[in-house]
């Protein structure tokens, strides 16, 4: 192969890969360079695939123990096969990037294995078993986040360890501390609690997830709690400290300093994740990073440099998959002079616990704080006929439209099935619809997303129907 590119991405992940196939398929030649054996970065390999494959996986166990007899079917000596349960995630995991290997030679996108950084401005070294040069056109760095820390704590990978090694965990802790009430902390969480491990979340904030509308937090908190997980909310860690065998974590509370302490089998320590950049050479081809690590970029996600571009969690915004991906292709197309775009108030937010949470636009807090007149409408899954015959009954569906035009501004939803609904309501805002627009259309009877039209209902002069 010729070492010379139109394009060379650096990082497999959803945002590098999905603009390697995009590049592709406009003819520009394209080579992909990823640092690991397998591709996918850290979504396929330790992030959204594994720990989605591990919620499944851990609710039909606790649906199996817990639910089904309720459901009339009865099931004795029910036992857990933690390292079967592994290693299926694991084959989850090999299958889904052995997928993206396939998508690259589909496309024709030239794979380089090794660590790659700059040389220059045009030029990419890739150092894996052999030290191979690139020369670039362009240059997309798509290198990915890695888990963040609180200072003085000391993550060992053993017994304190990151959302990495708690997906590779090889036995069942009888108890885990977690510290962080975010995404990551309630659904690695939400695992090992339904497979039946003690799991105490220790978090800053006064709320869980709290970078999402407060009664989604409320709610998942509430749910959470009634299955057994502890709560210490509006706590500061002050120590961990792991012995060969356990962990001992002290916190202190915002209010009064009063001191708690929490002994675990293990400490997962889930405060987000910082951009990765460590030994790309950034300085050779003449740029410089922002004050939180990120790779600044313009409205085209342009660098200083015009002809390298920077997408996803390396750069400002929120850190999500699909928010990659949209960067890779929207970069890909102005390549070719395309006119692509990105609507960053639209894109959805989403908490794979059960029950699941979603959301999408302007949280109540944000548009009190902007004195934006708005009204709102929600619907509880537990008036809904699907949910009840499921047997679901905890969550609800909240809309915010404009006071004066109904135009949907934001929606929050907490219940079953919420992080496929969201789909419907993002679609229903990028073409501007109005509350009205959606209680006007027809929605399939029993159907969880009849909720959504009901809380549209309720916003819309309070027409709920069920309710």
């Amino acid at each position: 192969m010729s070492n010379e590119y139109d394009v060379v991405i650096i990082g497999s992940g959803p945002g590098g890969y999905v603009c390697a196939i995009r590049c592709a398929q406009l003819g520009l030649k394209t080579a992909l360079v990823e640092k690991y054996e397998t591709l996918g970065g850290t979504c396929l390999n330790v992030g959204c695939i594994p720990s989605k494959a591990w919620l499944d996986s851990s609710e039909k166990y606790h649906e199996l123990v817990h639910n089904f007899d309720n459901h009339g079917i009865k099931a004795s000596k029910v036992q857990l096969d933690f390292p079967k349960m592994s290693e299926r995630v694991q084959k989850v995991v090999s299958d889904t990037c052995a997928g993206v290997s396939f998508l690259m030679k589909k496309n024709k996108v030239d794979v380089y294995t090794g660590h790659g950084s700059f040389v220059d401005p045009h030029t990419i070294k890739v150092a894996g078993k052999k030290e191979e040069l690139l020369k670039a056109k362009n240059v997309v760095i798509a290198t990915g986040s890695k888990p963040s820390s609180i200072p003085g704590i000391e993550i060992d990978k053993k017994r304190v360890i990151t959302s990495t090694e708690a997906l590779k965990m090889k036995e069942l802790p009888k108890s885990l501390a977690v510290i962080g009430g975010g995404v990551i902390g309630l659904e690695m969480g939400s695992v090992f609690l339904r497979l039946g491990s003690k799991v105490s979340v220790i978090e800053y904030a006064d709320t869980c997830i709290a970078a999402m509308d407060k009664d989604l937090g409320k709610n998942l908190q509430k749910v959470l709690k009634k299955g057994g997980m502890e709560f210490y909310m509006g706590h500061g860690v002050s120590s961990v400290k792991a012995t060969a065998k356990s962990v001992k974590i002290t916190a202190k509370t915002k209010k009064d300093d009063k001191e708690v302490v929490i002994n675990a089998d293990y400490c997962l320590v889930a405060v987000g994740r910082k951009p990765y950049t460590d030994g790309l050479g950034l300085e050779k081809a003449g740029i410089t990073l922002d004050e939180r690590g990120r790779v600044p970029t313009d409205d085209h996600l342009k660098t200083s440099v015009s002809h390298i571009f920077a997408i996803g969690d390396v750069t400002t915004g929120i850190m999500l998959a699909h928010k990659a991906e949209e960067e890779g292709v929207f970069v890909a197309e102005q390549l070719l002079g395309q006119k692509p775009h990105i609507n960053y108030n639209l894109i959805p937010g989403v908490v794979y616990t059960w029950p699941e949470v979603a959301s999408v636009g302007a949280t109540e807090q944000a548009l009190k704080e902007s004195k934006k007149a708005y009204k709102v409408g929600s619907f509880p899954f537990k008036a809904s006929g699907r949910a009840r015959a499921s047997d679901e009954s905890d969550g609800l569906i909240k809309i915010l439209a404009d006071k004066e035009t109904d135009e949907i501004l934001g929606v929050h939803m907490i219940g079953p099935r919420c992080a496929d609904l969201i789909a419907e309501a993002v679609l229903a805002m990028e073409f501007r619809a109005s509350a009205e627009d959606i209680a006007r259309t027809c929605h399939a009877h029993p159907t969880y997303s009849e909720s959504f039209k009901e809380a549209c209902l309720a916003a819309t002069e309070n027409r709920a129907l069920h309710i």
